[in-house]
């Protein structure tokens, strides 16, 4: 690993390379000036999304859900609160795939909700269906830490 990580700006979709022992002080974008982190997940497009896994270097995780699903509204809360728990050590992303279609294809979603743990651009863990929060942590640091 190296001794900084590269942050997407949640705003401005900048690159802002933060030494990792900085990540804890609250960072904000050179550019733009915003909050790196807001303790809650960022619901992004196609074109945000593949620039953040491109570029930044957190681990990722993807929560790819439905306006119409019950199960996914039941789990955002779940998800957000996960937010709290996991930031900075990653960046916690939505996809809606009713708008999203293409890149639900492209990851194979099946089911919804489905989440998913990509490090280094790739996926290296996925999960069909609710889970509890404590469940949720644990297994995001499982998988990247695999």
């Amino acid at each position: 690993m190296t001794e900084a990580e590269i942050l997407i700006c949640p705003a401005c979709d900048a690159a802002n390379r933060v030494p990792r022992a900085r990540l804890i002080d609250a960072p904000r974008c050179g550019k733009c000036k915003v909050a790196l982190f807001g303790g809650k997940p960022l619901a992004l497009d196609a074109r945000r999304f593949d620039r953040l896994i491109r570029t930044g270097s957190l681990p990722v995780l993807v929560d790819f859900w439905a306006e119409w699903c019950g199960p996914c509204k039941a789990m955002a809360p779940t998800f957000a609160a996960a937010a709290r728990d996991l930031e900075p050590g990653f960046r916690l992303v939505k996809i809606d795939t009713e708008a999203e279609q293409a890149l639900a294809h492209r990851y194979a979603i099946r089911s919804i909700p489905t989440l998913m743990v990509l490090a280094d651009g790739r996926e290296v863990a996925r999960q069909s269906g609710m889970m509890d929060r404590a469940s949720l942590v644990r297994w995001a640091r499982m998988a990247a830490a695999n």
